[in-house]
């Protein structure tokens, strides 16, 4: 259903690298909203339970870890500039950190690890997010098979898709809802 116009989206896009830029909104400690950018790692593949889940990576240092213990609601915005399509994906996060006793998820998160580039790695052997900087000069490189304790796989469980297209006038609006089962529902809607 969403997933295959999203699926759409994302190739008519696939040479513009931003296309896999998504924003990821929280909720703060201080009950306060957060917003950021973060890369859209793919959907979670074999794992038929949570089979809809997009991947987002992160570090486990950073602060959108202790909002999401606290409330793991999130909600993602995603705009394509060529198909002029929006989604707003509302769900659940999942944290899978180096602590994750379900081994299937292990796999997921080491994968993840695998599939970034060197530079991307490195990130997570730079200091504390947020804290002062430090002379990264002297950081060595990560190991490619092992990721680092920091290194936390984020999976977004979505419960509620909105998509909407710009085009035309009116414009067009779906909605799609998880029920109890695990089925999606779709309902066009007014824009």
């Amino acid at each position: 259903m969403w997933r295959s116009h999203l699926a759409r989206s994302l190739h008519q896009h696939r040479n513009q690298p931003e296309s896999r830029f998504l924003q990821l909104a929280t909720m703060g400690c201080d009950q306060r909203p957060r917003n950021r950018t973060v890369v859209f790692r793919g959907f979670l593949e074999n794992c038929d339970r949570l089979k809809d889940c997009l991947k987002i990576v992160t570090d486990e240092r950073s602060q959108k870890i202790a909002q999401i213990d606290a409330n793991p609601w999130v909600e993602i915005n995603w705009y394509f500039t060529k198909t002029r399509s929006q989604f707003r994906i509302l769900g659940k996060s999942i944290l899978i950190n180096s602590e994750c006793s379900d081994l299937q998820l292990q796999k997921a998160r080491s994968d993840a690890w695998k599939a970034l580039s060197d530079p991307a790695r490195m990130q997570f052997a730079w200091g504390h997010p947020r804290m002062p900087r430090i002379d990264f000069a002297h950081i060595a490189p990560p190991e490619p098979e092992q990721p680092l304790p920091s290194f936390c796989l984020l999976l977004i469980e979505p419960i509620e898709v909105d998509r909407l297209e710009l085009r035309g006038n009116p414009q067009n609006r779906w909605l799609y809802l998880l029920d109890e089962q695990g089925n999606w529902a779709e309902q066009e809607v007014n824009p």
